[in-house]
């Protein structure tokens, strides 16, 4: 999840919201402030914008969409970002674009990255000092695999006390 400073392109404001995959498999494996985990938008709609309807919405989205099995090979790097891209991000990019179709003036990470954002991943480390971290500290955790059940609504105060739950949506679970 991003920071809270400016220099880097995309400070939490108050009632930013994101929605997230939690993937407690790979916690142990993570470096950051966050638990390790799969952001699907960030920013999404601020809080004040999440009402029912748009509640009602969500949860009927993802609980058309079947669980997912993820695996993650091997670990990639950017410059001051090591992350682990699932081997299956098809469903995941197809996950956001149907967000994205809801909610179009979702942009992810505020346009910084193009208008489709960022490939899935995992981060595992970012910021000063990543890139000094050998791949190799990762690698014997690999493959690692994990079943995602639902996808997580998330919110910062901006204050960089970090970001709490809000709901929790169940995948696969038509009628919930």
């Amino acid at each position: 999840m991003p920071t809270n400073t400016a220099d880097e392109g995309w400070p939490d404001l108050p009632g930013d919201t994101a929605l997230t995959i939690h993937v407690p498999e790979a916690d142990a494996l993570v470096h950051t402030p966050s638990r390790a985990h799969i952001t699907l938008l960030y920013p999404f709609l601020p809080l004040e914008r999440i009402t029912p309807e748009a509640d009602d919405c969500l949860r009927a989205l993802f609980a058309a969409t079947p669980q997912l099995a993820l695996t993650f090979p091997e670990v990639h790097r950017w410059p001051g970002v090591l992350f682990l891209p699932p081997a299956q991000a098809d469903p995941l990019r197809a996950l956001t674009k149907a967000i994205r179709t809801l909610w179009p003036e979702a942009v992810p990470y505020r346009g910084i990255f193009g208008d489709e954002g960022l490939d899935p991943h995992l981060t595992l480390a970012s910021g000063a000092g990543t890139d000094d971290i050998p791949e190799t500290e990762f690698t014997g955790a690999l493959p690692l695999h994990a079943r995602v059940e639902s996808v997580r609504l998330i919110v910062t105060d901006g204050a960089g006390t970090g970001w709490r739950d809000i709901r929790s949506y169940p995948l696969g679970r038509p009628g919930y």
